[in-house]
């Protein structure tokens, strides 16, 4: 029983710091308001930034898929778990991009780490952002080449960083919006540092795709950096309601990674109706501007909610960070507003830096103007009384 020892050691220390977390099965389908616990709440802790993770379309494209392909894919894409559906979806998702190829993956997890870990290795080096998501950091340390890290979005010693390593593949890997704080990377800055210096960059838009872009295309397109940014990884498990990533990149690119990412070549593919709801999806997204028009009126809304009260709120993206400093501050702000029927989960290390814990409030274009404003009373009042 040692390892039982080890683990009870830890989750008492975890539990004694506020750390501890508890999985609470939701009782329905993901939206704006879902049923935990036997109560009905106002979630405001799901990436579900469009409303389509229960969407008609996408469950009836899902449907028929499981008629036509059944459930499981019965090996990876390389032996025989490939299918029309995959195919259809990287097409559909390389139009989208307007990229040459886009490859799939299980999870955005999956393709960081895949295509990090194929790209560099000993002798090379990866540029990292101190804040970059956690697949990215693993992706790096896989890749056994050398990490340097750079302070947020700091381009200045980001360039001191890349003159100080000037040898073998060198790779700059950024998310465009960070999943914590909702912020930009300075994309148009990092492109013409990676031009001058050779450097291929690679950008996570897990956070992006769906929401930014004047097509939903993230942050690359909406900055006009299509053919300057050799690899995007984008999820279909957020604002496109399904599971699920890829990487838009050229044909080449793709070639390569199919034959070397390890996440790719030995794990047991996307179910197919998995692909045919992330390609109804996206033909939401495509088809229906009053999705992400919706979404971008309730970002506005909340964020000069938030100034209101004082907070800080850029609006840069669906992802609103109130933060409250020590863990307990934050699971009594969360345990307050849950008490008003909202669901905003308490976000603590190691997920965020020590002394950052906060409420993350992600936005959908589902929540309702009197949601927005439930929220935003909710907070009030926590700041009067429970503060």
């Amino acid at each position: 029983m040692v390892a039982r020892a080890w683990a009870e050691a830890e989750v008492q220390r975890l539990a004694s710091a506020d750390l501890l977390r508890e999985l609470e099965p939701l009782e329905s389908p993901q939206g704006p308001l879902v049923r935990v616990g036997g109560e009905t709440l106002v979630n405001f802790s799901s990436n579900d930034y469009l409303g389509l993770a229960a969407d008609p379309a996408v469950i009836a494209a899902a449907h028929r898929a499981l008629d036509t392909h059944g459930v499981g894919s019965g090996a990876s894409r390389l032996v025989v778990g490939d299918s029309r559906a995959h195919v259809e979806l990287e097409a559909a998702l390389a139009a989208f991009e307007g990229t040459e190829s886009a490859l799939l993956f299980n999870s955005g997890w999956a393709a960081n780490v895949g295509v990090i870990s194929s790209l560099v290795g000993p002798g090379d080096v990866v540029f990292s952002d101190a804040l970059n998501h956690a697949s990215i950091i693993d992706g790096c340390r896989l890749s056994r080449a050398k990490v340097a890290i750079y302070p947020h979005c700091d381009v200045d010693a980001l360039e001191a960083l890349m003159r100080a390593h000037p040898g073998g593949r060198r790779l700059l890997v950024t998310d465009s919006v960070f999943s914590m704080d909702g912020d930009r990377a300075p994309l148009a800055q990092l492109a013409d540092l990676c031009d001058a210096q050779g450097v291929a960059l690679m950008v996570d838009e897990a956070h992006a795709t769906g929401v930014l872009g004047p097509n939903g295309a993230g942050l690359v397109e909406e900055l006009g950096l299509g053919d300057r940014v050799e690899l995007r990884m984008g999820t279909l498990g957020k604002a496109l309601g399904a599971f699920g990533a890829y990487v838009a990149c050229s044909r080449p690119l793709a070639q390569f990674l199919t034959n070397r990412a390890r996440s790719l070549v030995f794990s047991t593919s996307l179910p197919p109706a998995v692909c045919a709801a992330a390609g109804a999806a996206l033909h939401r997204l495509r088809t229906d501007p009053s999705l992400r028009q919706r979404l971008r009126q309730n970002m506005t809304h909340f964020a000069e909610g938030l100034r209101g009260l004082g907070f800080e709120a850029e609006g840069a993206s669906a992802i609103f960070p109130v933060q409250l400093g020590a863990p307990a501050h934050a699971l009594s702000a969360a345990a307050s507003l849950r008490k008003r029927g909202l669901l905003v989960k308490a976000i603590r290390p190691p997920t965020v830096p020590v002394g950052t814990s906060r409420l993350r409030f992600a936005l959908s274009a589902a929540h309702t103007p009197a949601q927005l404003e439930a929220a935003l009373e909710g907070l009030a009042a926590w700041r009067r009384h429970g503060a």
